[in-house]
């Protein structure tokens, strides 16, 4: 029996689908100080349940400790006690790094700057302090940006722009960037289900990093339209997302920095240990996430 949290969100729902030829049972939580958490009849967990970052800056600082941390903490706890043999924690590259140089790869040293990313660290590192029982085993998986058919977000933002011919304004922006498939990480966490995978973190992003520039060139290509760049000047576009921040516009300082920031994943030590290499291309991923939108 494999128990699913978070199964009603994007990744769940996929996943719940990905793996319809396993036992399963999906487990709705909420944090609750001292409450027990049953794991009876559990091979597996798959903890997918969690707060993700608030755009709208709405959320309270507690709302992500608890939701990231405490339950996960209560959740493991269970675990340990268990006879399950298998935990996969979905965490974030946002717990190792907010900005990346160069590439992420597993050991670098983490230094989250947002309550998002600090929340998810306080699991991973409460996840590795305890002792692991003989024959159990953990994963902690750090995910970047992920996409898939029905998404939602910035890509589907920038598919409107696209759609409607509104030439893209950041074009002066050069940057690299990760994406993760969600047909990948379904595949990665089924064969972790199925394997015997060392314990350990592990970052996963498709094989190929885009610019935001290629990727509009390729939601472009994929409604058969000639894409359209534009390339204001990088401290004007700047200058107007500040604004964005005061009048709460689409435009925003945040907005703007995930669009235009370098962020590519290294995924060579998951696709190591797996001897295998994933099964969907960086874009015929986003192919498939962007023909959804229409």
């Amino acid at each position: 029996m494999i128990i699913i949290t978070g199964s009603s969100g994007f990744a769940g729902t996929n996943l719940i689908s990905y793996l319809q030829d396993f036992d399963k049972q999906e487990l709705s939580l909420r944090y609750q100080p001292s409450q027990e958490i049953d794991l009876q009849n559990a091979d597996a967990i798959i903890h997918l349940s969690g707060k993700a970052h608030d755009l709208k800056k709405v959320s309270q600082p507690q709302d992500y400790y608890e939701a990231n941390f405490e339950l996960t903490k209560q959740l493991y706890d269970a675990f340990i006690k268990s006879d399950a043999r298998k935990f996969i924690f979905i965490s974030s590259v946002k717990a190792a790094a907010d900005s990346v140089n160069g590439f992420l790869p597993e050991d670098v040293i983490p230094n989250p700057q947002t309550h998002y990313g600090k929340s998810k660290l306080m699991a991973e590192e409460y996840i590795k302090s305890q002792t692991l029982p003989a024959g159990k085993s953990y994963y902690i998986l750090r995910p970047c940006m992920i996409h898939g058919p029905g998404n939602k977000g910035n890509l589907n933002l920038l598919y409107q722009f696209v759609k409607k011919g509104i030439p893209y304004p950041l074009a002066a922006f050069e940057n690299q960037r990760s994406f993760l498939s969600v047909e990948n990480l379904c595949f990665v966490i089924k064969e972790l289900l199925e394997r015997d995978i060392p314990s350990g973190i592990y970052n996963l992003a498709d094989d190929e990093a885009l610019s935001t520039n290629e990727l509009v060139a390729e939601i472009a290509k994929t409604l058969n339209l000639k894409p359209k760049l534009w390339a204001i000047p990088a401290k004007l576009i700047q200058s107007l997302a500040k604004v964005g921040d005061v009048l709460k516009l689409p435009l925003n300082s945040e907005r703007l920095g995930k669009l235009t920031e370098n962020y590519v994943v290294s995924n060579q030590k998951i696709k190591k240990n797996l001897g295998k290499e994933l099964p969907i291309s960086t874009r015929a991923g986003l192919k498939k996430t962007i023909s959804s939108f229409n």
